[in-house]
């Protein structure tokens, strides 16, 4: 992947203010929207110069960009959080367990709501932001990013073997997950239970023939 960042911080100090200032970018997220987020703000609130940004990030893209990367390795880390201390029966817990913290980031995290994984929703429903669908790495599918990372847990914790019909299979589910989850949103801005239910059952039965 290529980075976000102009130039990665190597002190504390300086990966303090980044942090800060990727902490800033998600409230305003949601107080603002994209669209009327700038830099000059973000900078302000995160109590850094203008100069300090921009040292670190080329625009406000490359901002929300980071944020996309740093959501992702959130939630896989609360996936893997949750599966070390969860009792798994069956493969298809983890499609519930991995569901269900996506909803709950979409639910608590801020900013989380407007850019989740890298594509940018002015509004639930709308158009998302030109080049925001390969936010991630600025070449692939933010999808194809997520599933690509998907599978290395996949392998690891299920022993399932490396081939491209996984690949694919692990791309479909999270392609479907994603719309039916953006579905499950515009019905209900804290996530429609019932469209929420369908999407986990989706996954399962559309993994059972590719999976054991």
């Amino acid at each position: 992947m290529t980075s976000t960042l102009r130039r990665r911080p190597a002190q504390r100090r300086s990966v303090e203010r980044v942090e800060r200032m990727l902490d800033e970018c998600a409230l305003l997220l949601d107080e603002v929207g994209y669209e009327a987020l700038t830099t000059k703000e973000v900078a302000r609130r995160a109590e850094v110069p203008i100069g300090t940004f921009y040292q670190f990030f080329h625009d406000k893209q490359g901002l929300v960009r980071a944020l996309a990367r740093r959501n992702l390795e959130a939630f896989l880390r609360r996936v893997t959080d949750r599966i070390a201390m969860a009792d798994l029966e069956h493969w298809t817990d983890l499609v519930d367990l991995a569901i269900d913290e996506f909803v709950g980031m979409k639910r608590t995290t801020p900013g989380f709501a407007v850019v989740d994984f890298g594509e940018v929703l002015p509004t639930p429903g709308g158009r998302p932001v030109e080049g925001s669908k390969q936010a991630l790495d600025g070449t692939n599918d933010n999808n194809a990013v997520v599933a690509e990372r998907l599978r290395g847990l996949t392998i690891e914790l299920l022993h399932a073997p490396a081939a491209p019909e996984l690949d694919r299979a692990l791309l479909v589910a999270v392609e479907a997950t994603d719309a039916v989850l953006k579905l499950a949103f515009r019905a209900d801005p804290e996530g429609d239970p019932v469209l929420i239910a369908e999407c986990k059952q989706l996954v399962r039965c559309y993994l059972a023939g590719h999976l054991s």
